[in-house]
């Protein structure tokens, strides 16, 4: 599927995608903690160093993340059954409450910015989230054409 055009869209995507996060974050604020939340929504129960490997982030700077989040009750650390020597790190209810807050904040700001652009159609923003899901999440399997 690699032509100039998918090239040159796919490249557009990841710019504009990333552009939709730093606008989000610079009209709402949210900590870092909030990435560590989201991360721990996304792939459940880790230990601080995965967290941090996630997040592109030294280990100390992940702990004391991690201890600002249980400190505010959004986040736990309980030990790890498979290695005694370290802890898993849980989100909390509150912690997925005050994850929804932000995510509520950004949507609406992006619906107040889609409000205002009348040639996009309710299809395009679907069209939109498809594209950027299908990216997201692994590919099915292939099979040699063919065999089913």
């Amino acid at each position: 599927m690699s032509t100039p055009d998918v090239d040159d869209l796919s490249s557009d995507l990841t710019v504009y995608a990333a552009r939709l996060v730093r606008l989000v974050r610079r009209e709402h604020a949210p900590s870092a903690g909030i990435r560590v939340l989201s991360i721990l929504d996304e792939t459940g129960p880790l230990a601080i160093t995965a967290l941090a490997q996630i997040d592109r982030c030294s280990q100390p700077t992940m702990t004391g993340q991690v201890n600002q989040l249980v400190e505010a009750g959004w986040s736990t650390k309980e030990p790890n059954p498979a290695d005694a020597r370290s802890s898993l790190v849980y989100l909390t209810d509150a912690g997925r409450a005050e994850l929804a807050r932000i995510r509520q904040l950004s949507a609406a700001l992006v619906s107040e910015r889609l409000a205002r652009r009348t040639e996009l159609s309710t299809n395009d923003l679907a069209t939109a989230v498809a594209v950027l899901q299908a990216v997201l999440e692994p590919a099915p399997p292939t099979t040699p054409e063919g065999n089913s």
